[in-house]
């Protein structure tokens, strides 16, 4: 069986080094994310809900490499599948992440950080996948695995250059987790700066075989609602997806040992914990406050009435159309008999126009006694929503997904000697990708950060 691990090699559990500069995040996140939740009528939350979930699917998937289009999710919400299997797999996963989401958003925690609720996510997200996407193979043995969902690893795993612990010293360290991220155990602000923290940890445990990332994300989801931060109208899974190569590399980071006598006290690196808290922090920030530009309510007006308007124009909807959408969205819902009021126009035309506007999801209503809601579906998203999807052939570039020995070291080495130094080669990096091609952006990259090991070699 070998020595178990230890919980005290999981140690820092929360990070002290720059503690003034995450506090300040968390002060900046509060009051941002209650802002966002102001801005709009329940009613219409609640479609934004429905719209961001999908949204917090898709992202979560790209980060693991799957590439699942909006549009087939909506068709998967309605049973809708392809008939590719490889799609239609995607398609089931996708709705999958989103069942399991609407389940956190609508369902009330009591133990939120204990290793029975980290395991219903993960039996929740795997029951409904179908049995190709239930198994794993190893990539050292090649032995084909059975994910079992809900069950944790009973073997040893390697994740990276990142050796997970044992299997026998997963119920202690999951305990030390549960304690330590309890939220009712911390302050407002530290409670904050845990679900960052736990997010980290939590992969680093990495407890299941397959589908560590994506129980990591939902339930970073959960633990900012059941906070009082996180809402369903943004999703950290987008900020996370759009800087993929970083949040892997700051990841990594956290995995390293300490750093000598100036990098705390435990295990592992405080500092690389830290600067963890302080990216997923950012990223929290700038999802709420691209949220709160998307939502705020006279500009989605505008483009919602801009959009109504030129359909009227080319025949695709009819007259009347954008001041049911307008009241929709100003007053939450409305009752059906209220379309002729609404609308100017007589029974049976303002009955068409509800009709049509029900049909193309513009409007949705759960039957015809209850009132009528604004819809988001995915026709509308470019024009209503820009940039909300920002590329869906996005690809996530990672070198060799970090698997080069020599290139992940080095560049971890420089990320904790030198971050000034680290931010400026990616950004330099990202750029060359886009003009020179991956081929060479790696080789310029290869031969700056050696010369810049050699300076640092020479200095010290």
């Amino acid at each position: 069986m070998g020595k178990l691990n230890s919980i005290s090699e999981m140690e820092p559990l929360m990070p002290e080094i720059g503690m003034k500069e995450l506090e300040d995040l968390v002060s900046d996140f509060i009051g941002k994310a209650n802002r966002l939740a102001s801005q709009l009528k329940p009613q219409v939350i609640k479609s934004v809900g429905d719209l961001v979930r999908s949204m917090n699917c898709y992202y979560s998937n790209l980060i693991e490499g799957h590439d699942t289009h909006p549009r087939d999710i909506e068709r998967a919400l309605k049973e809708d599948f392809s008939s590719n299997k490889e799609k239609r797999n995607l398609q089931l996963e996708a709705r999958s992440h989103i069942t399991i989401q609407a389940k956190i958003d609508e369902g009330k925690v009591e133990n939120i950080t204990s290793a029975e609720y980290i395991s219903w996510i993960h039996e929740e997200f795997y029951k409904l996948l179908p049995d190709e996407l239930k198994v794993v193979e190893n990539p050292d043995t090649k032995k084909i695995i059975k994910i079992i969902p809900g069950k944790f690893r009973t073997g040893n795993v390697k994740v990276g250059r990142h050796i997970a612990p044992k299997p026998e010293s997963l119920e202690s360290l999951l305990e030390r987790f549960r304690e330590s991220y309890e939220p009712k155990n911390l302050s407002k602000v530290k409670q904050v700066i845990a679900a960052a923290a736990s997010h980290h940890r939590l992969l680093w445990i990495h407890p299941f075989y397959d589908g560590n990332g994506r129980v990591a994300r939902l339930l970073s989801h959960s633990y900012l609602k059941h906070i009082g931060i996180g809402c369903s109208l943004w999703s950290i899974s987008r900020g996370l997806a759009r800087k993929a190569n970083e949040y892997k590399l700051v990841l990594a980071e956290a995995d390293n040992p300490r750093q000598g006598d100036l990098d705390g006290r435990g295990n592992l690196s405080e500092a690389g914990l830290s600067r963890f808290c302080k990216f997923f922090l950012e990223c929290c920030i700038d999802q709420v406050d691209f949220m709160s530009s998307l939502l705020e309510p006279a500009n989605l007006l505008k483009r919602i009435e801009t959009y109504t308007d030129e359909q009227i124009k080319s025949g695709d909807l009819p007259k009347g159309s954008t001041s049911l959408l307008r009241y929709a969205m100003l007053n939450g819902e409305f009752e059906r008999g209220m379309a002729p009021e609404i609308s100017g126009y007589k029974d049976r035309q303002a009955r068409t126009v509800l009709s049509t506007l029900l049909k193309r999801g513009l409007l949705v209503s759960g039957n015809k006694q209850e009132p009528v809601t604004l819809g988001f579906p995915s026709e509308v998203l470019d024009h209503w929503f820009p940039k909300l999807y920002i590329d869906f052939s996005i690809k996530i570039q990672t070198r060799d997904k970090l698997v080069d020995e020599f290139w992940t070291s080095a560049l971890r080495y420089v990320m904790a000697q030198d971050p000034a130094f680290f931010k400026n080669e990616m950004k330099q990096y990202k750029n060359e990708l886009d003009s020179l091609g991956k081929k060479q952006a790696d080789k310029n990259q290869d031969k700056r950060i050696k010369e810049h090991i050699e300076k640092m070699s020479k200095k010290s």
